[in-house]
């Protein structure tokens, strides 16, 4: 297990659900509570049905600490429900990249796991292969936006950072995710940056 896992579940345990707390939408539905842990069985067999490997940080989180529920958005999605997905190449009409859904895997290619629900076309993913295995991207399927990679290099540190900006009221502009005083705090432009 992760090291950090403890110090993430401390700074869970801190963050109360209350109605209209903030302007992060999906807070009502997760209350920031998290479901039930993954068996280590089910994360093995994920990997073999889909021929991936999950980033270590990322199962970690699902068999340490829960499978579901508490994060930016609409919360995690059960792993059994994760769907993977390939980047299309820049379109020349576009000029933007989506993402498509896929059924296989394949080395060659790089792939992601659509993990937190959204809303309508946007995802939030976890690069699984590629130079992007292990790194937080939000982005479309239909390539209106993004992606967009965080600069966070892994999901708990990614995680941390959410929860840090939602215990401190900051603006998680990078999320599109405020928290309750954002009108209040001075550096909310420079601090919303680092996401």
């Amino acid at each position: 297990m992760d090291s950090r896992i403890p110090r993430l579940r401390r700074k869970l345990a801190h963050i109360p659900y209350a109605p209209d707390r903030s302007h992060s939408f999906g807070e009502e539905r997760h209350r920031f509570r998290l479901g039930p842990r993954l068996p280590e069985a089910r994360a093995d067999a994920f990997e073999a049905e889909h021929d991936v490997e999950l980033p270590r940080p990322y199962r970690d989180f699902l068999t340490s600490m829960g499978r579901s529920g508490a994060s930016p958005y609409y919360g995690l999605i059960p792993l059994e429900s994760c769907a993977l997905f390939t980047m299309n190449p820049t379109g020349a009409d576009t000029g933007s990249r989506g993402f498509t859904r896929t059924h296989r895997s394949t080395r060659d290619g790089h792939l992601f796991l659509h993990i937190i629900e959204r809303g309508c076309s946007d995802l939030v993913l976890i690069g699984v292969t590629g130079p992007l295995t292990g790194r937080m991207l939000i982005g479309n399927a239909d390539g209106f936006r993004g992606p967009n990679v965080s600069s966070a290099p892994d999901f708990l540190a990614w995680y941390e950072r959410w929860l840090d900006h939602m215990a401190t009221g900051l603006d998680n502009r990078a999320l599109e995710l405020t928290s309750p005083r954002l009108h209040a705090h001075p550096n909310r432009h420079r601090l919303a940056s680092k996401i």
